[in-house]
C-alpha cells in the first residue's frame, strides 16, 4: 500500500479512504487540527496514567516500609508510622494491626487485605497501566507521524497555491 500522501489508484486504497493532495489546504487544517487536539489529549491521558502507576509504586513501597519493614526489623512496639496522603504529603500515623491494611480499590471503596495481598493487588494495578501505556504510546505515535504526513500535505499545497497566485499576479500585471 502506499503512504497516505502518494497518489493512489481507487483499486489501491482502502474502502472510505480518502486521498489527502484531493483535499483543500482548508481541510488539511482542519485535519491538522483535528489531530493535533487529539494528541494533546492522548499525551494528557498518558500523563494520568503515568502519575495512576507513580501512586500505586508508592502504596507498594509504604506498605514494604511502613508495615512489612517496620514488622522485619523488630520494631512492634513502635507502632508509628508516616502514613501518605499525597507523593510530598505525609501524616503521623499509629499501626494498629500489622496484620491487615486498608486498600482503596476506587470510586472511595476500602478492602481489608493482608499486607502480602494488598501489595499483590498494587503490583497487578501497575503491569495493568503498564500494558495500557504501551498501547497508548504506539497510538500516539501513530497520530504524531499521520500529523507529520498532514503538515507535509499541506505545506506541499500550501507552496503550490502561493506558486500559482504568484503565477496569476505575474501574468495579470
Amino acid at each position: 500500500m502506499p503512504p497516505p500522501n502518494t497518489p493512489a489508484s481507487e483499486g489501491d486504497a482502502p474502502p472510505g479512504s480518502v486521498n489527502i493532495n484531493s483535499l483543500s489546504s482548508q481541510q488539511l487544517r482542519a485535519l491538522q487540527t483535528r489531530l493535533s487536539t487529539e494528541l494533546e489529549h492522548l499525551t494528557s491521558s498518558h500523563a494520568k496514567l503515568r502519575a495512576a502507576q507513580s501512586r500505586f509504586r508508592d502504596c507498594v513501597r509504604s506498605i514494604n516500609d511502613g508495615v512489612v519493614g517496620s514488622a522485619k526489623k523488630g520494631t512492634q512496639g513502635k507502632d508509628e508510622i508516616l502514613v501518605p496522603l499525597t507523593s510530598s504529603l505525609y501524616v503521623k500515623g499509629r499501626l494498629t494491626d500489622r496484620e491487615h491494611v486498608l486498600v482503596d480499590v476506587g470510586t472511595g471503596y476500602y478492602v481489608e487485605k493482608t499486607p502480602a495481598k494488598a501489595i499483590e493487588f498494587y503490583e497487578q494495578k501497575v503491569k495493568e497501566l503498564d500494558t495500557n501505556l504501551t498501547e497508548l504510546e504506539k497510538v500516539v505515535q501513530t497520530k504524531s507521524s499521520q500529523q507529520r504526513v498532514f503538515e507535509e500535505a499541506l505545506r506541499q499545497k500550501l507552496m503550490t497555491e502561493g506558486a500559482a497566485s504568484s503565477g496569476q499576479a505575474a501574468a495579470a500585471g
